[in-house]
């Protein structure tokens, strides 16, 4: 397990969408609309965190609508279309002068493993590719759309509550 220190030292949490945000589901109709579902109670979770100054982004290889407009409703900034997390994420860093040891990136997949590589605290969902866990420091319980944001902002808000 994650030390509280080094959880309530997380200044920046960024999020990758899909598998992440949902259960990697997606719907599509006979127009070729998609439709996703996500964990309704992430958005507190969410709101927490940003009460406490954590700064969240989410970073999608995906470009999507429906990624902007979940991201827009949660108030969380959004790049989609990233090839390159890891490039993103350091960007981002800099940006916001916050060190990578102070970062925490969520994420599923293998097209992670560089974001996973980069950050302090590399966390994947219960639901992982199991190529992505010699990468990751902590594997969420719940997983992907089934409360794993809310999991993560729930253990850096009580880790910073305790101190």
């Amino acid at each position: 397990m994650i030390g509280t220190d080094v959880l309530a030292g997380i200044r920046l949490v960024v999020f990758d969408f899909d598998g992440v945000f949902t259960d990697n589901t997606v719907t599509v109709d006979q127009n070729g609309i998609e439709s996703i579902r996500c964990w309704r109670s992430d958005g507190l979770g969410l709101a927490r965190l940003k009460a406490l100054g954590v700064f969240i982004f989410i970073v999608s290889t995906e470009t999507n609508s429906v990624v902007s407009v979940r991201a827009n409703k949660l108030g969380i900034e959004c790049r989609q279309g990233i090839e390159d997390k890891a490039s993103v994420i350091s960007d981002i860093s800099q940006g916001l002068g916050i060190d990578l040891k102070h970062i925490m990136f969520v994420g599923n997949d293998i097209n992670d493993i560089p974001a996973f590589d980069l950050v302090g605290l590399p966390v994947s969902v219960a639901d992982a590719y199991p190529e992505v866990l010699p990468h990751v420091q902590m594997q969420t319980i719940r997983a992907g759309g089934y409360g794993a944001v809310r999991e993560m902002c729930d253990l850096i808000f009580e880790a910073r509550s305790s101190q």
